[in-house]
C-alpha cells in the first residue's frame, strides 16, 4: 500500500513510524530534509528520484513531491475496540453502506481532528481503506481505529449490550440537533450517501436527530454531516466531563 503528499507522510512518521517500508522523494521536494530526518530516526529508506521516474511510481496520482511505501492498514477488532471506547471515552461511528472512498476518507479526517472516536464499517456494500481513502484523511488514520464487522445490526446490538445510546443521523424528521439532550455513552450512526439509514438499521435506534439546515431545501452529505454532529458530540462530551469534575 502507498501514501501520498507531504501531510499524510509526515502524520503517519509521527504516529506510526513502523508502518513504513521506505520513502521516494521527488528531487526539488521542498520540505526533503524535513521529512529525511524524521525517516532517518526510524531506520527508513529515503530515495530521491526525478520526476520523470516519479511519475511511474505514483501511477499518475496527484503525489505532491513524495510517495511512501507502507504496510497494508490494519483494521481493529470490533470487540477490542468497543472496550477501548468505553475505557477511553471514545464514541463509536457506524457507518451503514457509506460507498464513496472520499466520504470515508473524510469523515477519517474530520474524526481525526477531533479525537476520540472509532469508525465501524460493514465488510459488504461499503468502501474500504484504500490507498485514495488515505490520501483524503490526510493522516487521520492514525488516530482514528476503524474495524470491520460482518453486520452492522449485531455490532450495534453489542453495542447496546454495552450501554451505548444509539443515535443515527436523519436528513428529516428527527430530533433538532439544537435541541437535543446528548446521553453518554453514545455511539451514532451515519447512512448512505443517497439512501440514509436503512430500515432495518433504524430499528435499532435509541434516538434519531437531524441537523438543522437554514435553506430547508438543502442538506448535507454524509461526510458534512458526520463532522457536525460529530463536532456536537465532542462539544458535549467536554462540558459532560467537565460537569462531572466539578461535583
Amino acid at each position: 500500500m502507498r501514501i501520498y503528499g507531504k501531510n499524510t507522510v509526515i502524520e503517519r512518521l509521527r504516529a506510526n513510524p513502523q508502518s513504513f517500508r521506505k520513502i521516494h522523494i521527488e528531487h526539488g521536494f521542498t520540505d526533503a530534509s524535513e521529512i529525511t530526518k524524521r525517516a532517518k530516526k526510524h531506520n527508513i529508506p529515503v530515495m530521491v528520484v526525478q520526476s520523470s521516474r516519479m511519475d511511474r511510481i505514483a501511477r499518475n496520482k496527484n503525489m505532491q513531491g513524495i510517495v511512501a511505501d507502507v504496510c497494508d492498514f490494519e483494521y481493529a477488532d470490533y470487540d477490542d475496540l468497543l472496550k477501548q471506547c468505553l475505557e477511553k471515552n471514545r464514541c463509536p461511528v457506524f457507518l451503514d453502506s457509506l460507498q464513496d472512498p472520499q466520504n470515508l476518507g473524510a469523515i477519517i479526517r474530520s474524526l481525526g481532528c477531533l479525537g476520540r472516536f472509532a469508525i465501524i464499517i460493514p465488510t459488504h456494500d461499503s468502501a474500504s481503506v484504500t490507498e485514495t481513502v488515505l490520501k483524503i484523511a490526510c493522516g487521520g488514520e492514525n488516530y482514528v481505529p476503524i474495524a470491520l464487522v460482518a453486520n452492522i445490526n449485531k455490532a450495534l446490538r453489542k453495542a447496546k449490550d454495552a450501554d451505548f445510546w444509539i443515535v443515527g443521523s436523519v436528513v428529516e424528521g428527527g430530533t433538532n440537533m439544537d435541541d437535543f439532550e446528548w446521553p453518554h455513552p453514545i455511539a451514532l450512526v451515519v447512512g448512505s450517501e443517497r439512501g440514509g439509514i436503512r430500515d432495518v438499521i433504524l430499528k435499532n435506534l435509541d434516538f434519531q436527530i437531524t441537523v438543522p439546515m437554514y435553506v430547508d431545501t438543502m442538506s448535507l452529505n454524509a461526510a458534512q454531516a458526520a463532522t457536525v454532529i460529530c463536532y456536537e458530540i465532542a462539544r458535549h462530551k467536554r462540558l459532560h466531563n467537565k460537569n462531572l469534575s466539578k461535583s
